[in-house]
């Protein structure tokens, strides 16, 4: 599959309530491969993991120190030219001030030949950003994909749950009435983080019109329990790097304080590794 096209008509189509498209999300090209070897039907980056990758900090807000957009999107390119997939991007809000910015942001990834985003709404001093603004956002990165001809998966998340925003009782209401204004926008699907509670995410499924994604953890609703609750997307964020980065930090603490190499057993092979990127 190398046609740009046929791969967002496959990313929509991926997108089923109730048989939910899993994405174990990666930060460079070994991952990448490693994720589509196993049977991934599409690749799906992780913000925080690539901005640990490139020496950067998830979430710089106000004060910087977060990911760049140059570097993110050639990170993203490095990724969509190692897999034959669909390839979907974490790019924060937009990695940008303004929703013309937002809009550039989308048409240098779609060069890359990525087919799917997502957009957040969590505002750079914390918080969220007014509804207005946050849609406007949605609606500038829409048109920006229409522009480019390309049917992009636009997939607008809200932390509403992540940040504890309003009353316990109102977040279900309010993270309603956001995704449904994001889907008027142009939102092709609504990613809700923070959310574990099943009847909860039945009931948020049930009100908004389009594919919704949910984040999977350890402890939290299984695969078939999310299916069941009609969820179309489970993504997993920065797991797997961090479960990568503490095999790093339990080798090397091993050898540094107590001389052992037992964390060095277990590893890929090298053939393996180097064989991901035969010519």
């Amino acid at each position: 599959m190398t046609n740009q096209h046929e791969k967002a008509r496959l990313l929509h189509e991926l997108h089923r309530p109730g048989t939910p498209l899993v994405l174990a999300n990666v930060w460079d090209a070994a991952s990448a491969r490693l994720v589509a070897e196993a049977g991934a039907p599409g690749i799906a980056t992780a913000s925080a993991s690539v901005c640990w990758t490139l020496g950067a900090r998830d979430g710089g807000g106000a004060d910087g120190g977060g990911l760049d957009r140059d570097r993110a999107i050639a990170q993203t390119a490095l990724i969509a030219s190692a897999v034959d997939l669909p390839v979907t991007a974490d790019l924060e809000d937009g990695l940008a001030a303004t929703a013309e910015g937002v809009a550039e942001t989308v048409t240098a990834l779609l060069a890359t030949g990525a087919v799917g985003v997502n957009l957040e709404d969590a505002a750079p001093e914390g918080g969220l950003r007014p509804l207005a603004e946050a849609t406007a956002r949605i609606a500038a990165a829409r048109a920006a994909a229409e522009r480019a001809g390309v049917e992009l998966f636009l997939n607008a998340r809200t932390d509403l749950y992540l940040q504890g925003v309003g009353e316990p009782e109102q977040r279900l209401d309010l993270a309603v009435e956001r995704a449904l204004a994001f889907v008027e926008a142009g939102a092709s699907g609504v990613f809700l983080p923070g959310l574990g509670e099943l009847t909860l995410i039945a009931a948020f499924v049930k009100a908004v019109p389009v594919p919704v994604n949910v984040l999977g953890f350890p402890g939290g609703p299984s695969l078939a329990e999310l299916a069941s609750a009609g969820v179309a997307r489970v993504s997993f964020g920065p797991g797997l790097a961090k479960v990568a980065y503490a095999a790093v930090d339990r080798a090397a603490r091993e050898l540094y304080t107590g001389g052992g190499y037992g964390g060095l057993e277990g590893g890929l092979d090298y053939g393996r590794l180097n064989g991901l990127f035969l010519a």
